[in-house]
Parts: C-alpha cells; sequence; structure tokens
C-alpha cells in the first residue's frame, strides 16, 4: 500500500517528518563517538591528568548533566509545548557541537559536553510529542518506528564520522555535525504542527510546581515500576559496552582491523534493533506491550550469557544480531507502556524523567562492567548483562498487570 502523505493524519506526518529529523541528528550526534578520545589525546590536557582520566570524563560530564536536566525541560514541554523542546535540544545541539571544533583542550571539550547534556534531548522530546498524539492503541508501532531512527543513527553515524574524521580531521567532523543538526531544527520548523494548544492546556489544569508534577508521575499507575525496569534493561544493555572492544581484540590477536570488527558488532546489534523495532512494537499493540516485553528480556539474557562460550568472531557477530534483535522487542514495548500509562498532559514529563533514568544507568553501566571484567574475565560482563535482563523480565511479570490492549485494524496495516 503506497503511503499518501497528503492524506495522513497530523500525527501520522508528525511521526513521519520527526523519523527523519531524529535520523539525521542522531547521525550527527554519533559522528564524534569514534574518534572522541582521539580527539582528547589530540588536544591535551592543560591541568594534568591522564588522556584516560579525560576521556572518561567527556562521557560522562554528558550523561551527568542530562540526568539532572532532562526531567525540567520534560516538564517545561507539558506547559510551553513539546515541538520548542525539539527545537530547542536540535539548534542548541548545533551551536555547541560546532563549538567543540574550536575547543583548545580536554577541559574545554569536558566543558562544552556538559553543556550539550544541559541543552541537548532530542528523542525523549520528540517521544513525548508522539505520545501525546497517538492513539494508544497504536503507540506501540509509533514509538517503535521512532526509537529505529536512533538505532539506525547509531549504526550508520559512527561509520561515516570515522571516515569523514580521517579524511577532513576532527575539527571540521564536528562541524559538519552542526550544519546536520540546524537542517533538523530547521525541519522541525517548519513542518512540525503540534496538536492543540499546550499552553492553554496546562493553564487549565490545577497550578502545580515540578517537584509536585514529577512525583504525582512517579506515583501514577505503574509509572514506578515502569522506571525501575527501565533502569535494569539499560543498565543491561550498557554494561558491556566497554568491554566489547576488549573482547574483539582477544579473539583477533595480532589482527591490525580490531577497530573495524568492533564497529561491525556496534552496527550489527543497532542494525538488527532497527530490522525488529516497528514489527515487535506493532506486536505489542496487538497481543500486549507486556508480554512482548518480557520475551524480548529471556532473549536477550538467552544470547547475553552465550558470550561465555564465544570462541571466535563470527559468533561474536551472530550474538550480537540476536541481541540487536531482541533489543528491538524491550526499548519499544517499555516506551508504549509509558505512553499508555502516562497522566494526560504529562507526556513530557514522562519522558524527560525516563531520558534521566538512561542517563543514571549509561553512567554507572561502564563501571559495573570494568571492575567484573578486571575481577573475572572479559565474557563475564557479558553474562553480567545477560542476568540482569532476566531480572528485568521477571520485574516486568511480577510489577506489571497483564493487559491486553484491544485490536485497531489500522496497527495491522501500518505493520
Amino acid at each position: 500500500m503506497k503511503l499518501r502523505f497528503a492524506n495522513l493524519e497530523l500525527w501520522e506526518r508528525n511521526l513521519y517528518l520527526l523519523f527523519a529529523a531524529t535520523l539525521l541528528s542522531v547521525i550527527g550526534f554519533s559522528f564524534i563517538f569514534p574518534f572522541l578520545p582521539l580527539y582528547v589525546e589530540e588536544l591535551g590536557a592543560r591541568t594534568g591528568g591522564s588522556i584516560e582520566f579525560w576521556s572518561g570524563m567527556v562521557f560522562s560530564a554528558q550523561a551527568l548533566t542530562m540526568g539532572i536536566m532532562s526531567p525540567v525541560w520534560g516538564a517545561l514541554s507539558d506547559r510551553m509545548g513539546r515541538k520548542v523542546m525539539i527545537e530547542r535540544a536540535l539548534f542548541g545541539g548545533a551551536i555547541v557541537l560546532t563549538l567543540m571544533g574550536f575547543a583548545r583542550s580536554a577541559e574545554e571539550l569536558t566543558l562544552l559536553r556538559a553543556i550539550q547534556g544541559v541543552i541537548t534531548g532530542v528523542i525523549p522530546a520528540a517521544s513525548a510529542l508522539i505520545a501525546a498524539s497517538a492513539p494508544r492503541e497504536r503507540a506501540g508501532w509509533a514509538l517503535g518506528l521512532l526509537q529505529t531512527s536512533l538505532w539506525l543513527g547509531a549504526a550508520v553515524g559512527p561509520l561515516l564520522g570515522g571516515v569523514l574524521a580521517d579524511a577532513f580531521g576532527f575539527h571540521t567532523t564536528f562541524k559538519m555535525t552542526g550544519v546536520l543538526l540546524v537542517l533538523s531544527g530547521i525541519s522541525v520548523h517548519l513542518w512540525v504542527v503540534e496538536q492543540g494548544d499546550v499552553k492553554k492546556e496546562a493553564a487549565s489544569r490545577p497550578k502545580r510546581s515540578m517537584l509536585q508534577t514529577w512525583k504525582a508521575t512517579l506515583t501514577s499507575g505503574e509509572m514506578g515500576q515502569l522506571y525501575t525496569i527501565k533502569f535494569m534493561v539499560q543498565l543491561a544493555a550498557t554494561v558491556m559496552l566497554p568491554i566489547a572492544p576488549l573482547l574483539v581484540a582477544s579473539l583477533m590477536p595480532g589482527s591490525s582491523r580490531v577497530a573495524t570488527v568492533a564497529g561491525l558488532f556496534t552496527a550489527i546489534s543497532a542494525g538488527a534493533s532497527t530490522l525488529s523495532a516497528v514489527r515487535f512494537g506493532s506486536l505489542g499493540d496487538r497481543i500486549g506491550h507486556r508480554t512482548v516485553l518480557i520475551a524480548g528480556c529471556v532473549l536477550s539474557a538467552l544470547a547475553y550469557l552465550c558470550f561465555l562460550w564465544v570462541t571466535n568472531i563470527w559468533q561474536l557477530i551472530g550474538l550480537a544480531a540476536v541481541a540487536g534483535l531482541a533489543n528491538g522487542a524491550v526499548i519499544p514495548s517499555i516506551s508504549a507502556l509509558l505512553a499508555n500509562g502516562s497522566p494526560e498532559g504529562d507526556q513530557g514529563t514522562v519522558y524527560g524523567l525516563d531520558s534521566s533514568v538512561q542517563a543514571a544507568a549509561r553512567m554507572i553501566a561502564p563501571m559495573v562492567g570494568s571492575a567484573v571484567a578486571v575481577y573475572f574475565a572479559l565474557q563475564v560482563s557479558f553474562a553480567v548483562a545477560g542476568l540482569i535482563f532476566l531480572l528485568a523480565g521477571a520485574a516486568t511479570f511480577l510489577m506489571l498487570s497483564p493487559q491486553r490492549p484491544p485490536v485497531d485494524g489500522r496497527a495491522m496495516a501500518a505493520d
């Protein structure tokens, strides 16, 4: 069936436009990942400290400030509008990423990364806009499609970023990122139309402080349980990331292609998630997102536990694909459950808190994975990820009530 853009409902047009805009922005943000530690080494530190220390600070600073600010931006989006928050993240990101290309030291780069965490947050803002407008019986499909932009961008961006950095240099690559983010921001400003008058709707509701809004969201229905499960899932999905390149190197002793294969490991996993996210999101709309989430957690657990017996690189790549497919079931299911459980008018707050939970997991996960690898073995970090996924599946079964959403014919057609 051909997609007739002009005949789509407003929320569907917004969804496809935001898919394109977020894909472009994630590719841009991902440009810098392959060479960020190398850029730190090139810049050097003025106040002392090792390159390893400042490389860690460059990554941690952004996660820390995003974790603090995401709930604030989320609450403000419910009062000022979600579209303006997407524009803030894109145009603000364009400015700060361009400035990174002019950084003169590792300290300046760390400061700019911290500012990036304060300003950016495209995916949470876009998720809030879609969750506020999409019919709840199609939330899984819609948010699954939006999630694919993140994984597809994460698969393509680092590969392109590495090529661009080698061809044009680190500084130029940051400026190219800024251009991509500006283009994304312009497309959102011109063509995305937010439904309703958010400011008017906010004024009609009882006045609440941000703290009261956050508390009301956390205690609404099963939202607290969902955030607990989301933290576990995000922790499991990222605990082995610092270890993966080391495991690749151990399986390819003396090879000159370790970096390429390590990048392929990430790309294969993200690509598999991209392929499965929309399918599993749509399936969850029909049979229940809780069911799909439990199945995804169990499959992820089995995949990561199998890393204990990996003996060659092809087994590693194959398991990365299986784990990626399973992640395509897990993340959109939680996003849809958050959308379906969101208090009306508080979708920005819901996804702002969700982003904060993810940032907290990203800060803790590398330390956990590295500690396990040091005291035990590289592959044990993957097994720990599997055990956490298994616990997340059990928590889903015990903490979330069974729900079977109504079947919607349009969701099946969109599938």
